[in-house]
């Protein structure tokens, strides 16, 4: 259960009402609606703005959620990357490449998913993983794929401390894609 209740739009000064989203995570933040638009307004640019590719952000931003066994950021992830083209495959080789199984994926997704693990578990980036998505990404590129993962970072233990309940509307991600065990 959340460490604060759940805000509906109608508890929110009318100005923020239009920017509130119906997630929880949105629906706590609104306690400092300067600090919810921000958090909104950034994952908005990684999200829609960002000339990442959209599936290698997701599967990193899954990647995350993963190591972090973040039920809430996995779950909605899973999700957000199905609509820009991860697929159950793409998925379910987050899991193998994180246990050391061989996957099909290609090597540029597999070395960002690396870096993902890299920085989420030891909080640094290998010279070898740098070295090889500097060879395939532009710099630009690179500062958006590691800003994503960082901010993820974050956000996973944003939503640790704050016990924020995965939506009904979620949880059939995690049935169908389970996080490991603890």
């Amino acid at each position: 259960m959340a460490r604060f209740p759940y805000l509906n739009k109608e508890d929110v000064a009318p100005e923020h009402r239009a920017h509130m989203r119906d997630i929880n995570l949105t629906r706590v933040l609104f306690y400092n609606p300067e600090l919810a638009r921000v958090s909104n307004e950034h994952a908005m640019y990684i999200r829609n703005r960002s000339k990442l590719d959209p599936r290698l952000r997701e599967m990193a931003i899954i990647q995350v959620g993963y190591c972090g066994r973040s039920p809430y950021e996995y779950s909605h992830h899973v999700k957000i990357g199905m609509d820009f083209g991860v697929s159950e495959a793409d998925i379910r080789a987050i899991a193998d490449e994180t246990a050391g199984r061989p996957t099909t994926l290609e090597p540029l997704a597999k070395t960002v998913l690396k870096a993902a693990r890299e920085l989420a578990n030891e909080i640094k980036l290998s010279d070898e993983t740098f070295a090889v998505l500097k060879q395939h990404l532009a710099t630009p590129i690179l500062l958006e794929l590691f800003d994503a993962i960082c901010s993820y970072c974050g956000t996973v233990r944003l939503l640790a401390a704050l016990q924020i309940d995965v939506e009904d509307d979620y949880k059939i991600y995690l049935e169908k894609f389970p996080l490991p065990k603890v």
